[in-house]
């Protein structure tokens, strides 16, 4: 015997929201996009042409399609046919993917992100899931949506815009010297100009026609081959200059495009080939990327930027600006490894911003090694006295102070250093193994008094044990969060290309994996209550107590991968 199946039956339509499960991510995103405010969706209103779709329901349907790991606007528009939860989202409408892909890269849409990720931050607040103590930063690299081989890079720009100066200006002489052309007035004798090159091409031109007329008046056929003879080097060397022309014009737009960094991808400018931790065959292949910073706490993405620098270091000052410009106001500590631990950038966070950097460096772990310690050719462990200014090598020479040193980085940034030299390193038995310095010159020291100190205060604060605990969160905060957007998420590469339009949907996927720990732990923390109040009501409030413990165990552990495959998978 069988239940009743007829699929020729009229079946009367029914709300889509009865085939919903409670706590389905379908609710948190509606409920999320509902608090945006009526004003931030004025920028999409037109006045002419037909009535377009709602920008809140356009950023439900692509969000809930982020949740469930569809980043194609095809395969979002056939969730708007078969999917129960993006139907009931859409109510009904069903936009064609053109309509999807244009709205998620509108320039209006990279407000709507910001204030959404503001909002977000404000609920976690308010509900206490973040203690809005620190904020834990860190950077990724994202493969960009560009062709690998299609790559130009810096020092073949420029060393082919070298041999090109080099070229045209032997050619330029060689034709004045001849009198082939007259002397053109220049801006500069380095380089010849675009404008100073097609005035070249122009007095050739005139040459070239001048001997062509002179050919067709003459009868005699010597005559046309000695003229034909002589056009001829005219006639090569415009060719030449045309091709200087558009090879400069080119060089120029690359370098253009280049600003100040080293690589480019001829199919998305605004990415940069960077080296990527996914090189199965350990050749050192590059890709063209984009570096994606991050600011997290309890897990949840609060603010994220794009740059297309690969080294972490450039990014921090800039990101930091970002967040106070457009998401909120720093906390008092901001926590980072030691990709970011740089001179410039503690300072600006302890003296510019007036905040706590916890901020490990290069050395760090290290320098806590025993062979560190013990290694009596470290600097670090040479006795220095005070009051003679001079450290002692392992050799008992003096090394004293000798002169002040400057050192200007290509960013602009001054280092202040004190030079230190030995007294004479000539014959010790220990010069091979204390210096690479050539015969004759002796071993110096370059010491950073101002880095110095930053380095005493960072290993000051790790030793204390409340610091220590709040560093050791930075392992747990944020680098999980990166394992999640592109392990369980599947976000491993933009499917658009330009900075502008990865932004978006850099935002649109950060923003799916905020909602998903979000309503994973709403839902584990309300399995909890209610399976407690099927029991007896003696029991309720202890068992109660006891899963609100487990509730904050989970908000600050490791262990969201696990509760999100048990109860939303």
């Amino acid at each position: 015997m069988y239940k009743y199946y007829n699929v020729n039956q009229i079946v009367l339509p029914l709300d889509f929201e009865m085939k919903l499960q409670e706590n389905d991510i379908a609710y948190t995103v509606h409920e999320f996009i509902e608090q945006i405010p009526e004003e931030a969706f004025t920028g999409f209103i037109r006045q002419t042409g037909c009535p377009a779709y709602h920008p809140r329901m356009m950023m439900k349907i692509i969000l809930c399609a982020y949740t469930q790991s569809v980043f194609s606007g095809r395969k979002i528009e056939g969730l708007l046919k078969d999917s129960v939860r993006m139907m009931w989202l859409a109510q009904g409408y069903e936009p064609s993917y053109r309509t999807i892909n244009r709205f998620r890269v509108n320039p209006e849409v990279k407000e709507l992100l910001r204030q959404c990720f503001v909002q977000f931050r404000c609920q976690l607040v308010e509900k206490e899931l973040i203690d809005a103590e620190a904020i834990f930063i860190d950077g990724t690299k994202i493969e960009a949506n560009a062709n690998k081989f299609t790559f130009v890079w810096r020092k073949s720009i420029e060393r082919y815009q070298a041999n090109l100066i080099k070229k045209s200006n032997a050619l330029y002489e060689e034709l004045v010297e001849k009198e082939i052309i007259p002397e053109i007035e220049r801006e500069s004798p380095e380089a010849l100009t675009t404008k100073e090159l097609q005035q070249m091409a122009t007095d050739l031109d005139k040459s070239v026609q001048t001997y062509t007329e002179q050919i067709e008046s003459r009868e005699e056929a010597q005559d046309r081959k000695v003229l034909r003879s002589e056009r001829k080097q005219p006639k090569q060397a415009l060719k030449k200059v045309h091709d200087f022309i558009r090879r400069k014009e080119k060089y120029e737009e690359a370098l253009e495009i280049l600003e100040e960094r080293n690589s480019y991808s001829k199919t998305d400018h605004d990415a940069t080939f960077m080296r990527l931790k996914d090189d199965h065959m350990k050749n050192g292949q590059l890709k063209a990327a984009y570096n994606v910073q991050l600011a997290t706490e309890g897990r949840y993405a609060l603010a994220y930027d794009i740059f297309p620098n690969p080294t972490d270091t450039r990014t921090w000052i800039p990101f930091l600006d970002r967040i106070e410009k457009d998401y909120f106001a720093l906390p008092d500590f901001l926590v980072a490894d030691a990709a970011y631990g740089s001179e410039q950038n503690i300072e600006n966070v302890t003296l510019e911003r007036l905040r706590t950097a916890l901020i490990t460096y290069n050395m760090y772990r290290k320098e806590k090694k025993k062979k560190y310690k013990n290694n009596p050719f470290n600097t670090a462990n040479w006795d220095y006295d005070a009051e003679k200014d001079a450290f002692t090598c392992p050799n008992g020479q003096a090394v004293t102070y000798r002169y002040d040193s400057k050192r200007t980085d290509k960013y602009g940034y001054e280092r202040q250093f004190k030079v230190y030299e030995c007294e004479d390193c000539t014959g010790c038995p220990l010069r091979e193994q204390c210096t690479k310095a050539k015969e004759g010159n002796n071993r110096k020291i370059f010491y950073n008094e101002k880095w110095e100190a930053q380095k005493k205060t960072i290993r000051e604060q790790l030793s204390d044990e409340e610091m220590g605990k709040l560093y050791g969160k930075r392992k747990i905060d944020v680098e999980p969060f990166f394992g999640f957007l592109k392990a369980n998420l599947g976000f491993t590469r933009f499917s658009v290309r330009g900075k502008p339009k990865v932004e978006n949907e850099l935002g649109f996927a950060l923003m799916a994996v905020n909602l998903r720990r979000y309503t994973a732990s709403s839902r584990f923390f309300m399995y909890l209550l209610i399976n407690d109040f099927k029991k007896d009501g003696f029991r309720i409030k202890t068992r109660c107590g006891i899963h609100l413990f487990y509730f904050w165990l989970v908000m600050s552990q490791p262990l969201f991968a696990v509760i999100d495959f048990l109860f939303f998978h």
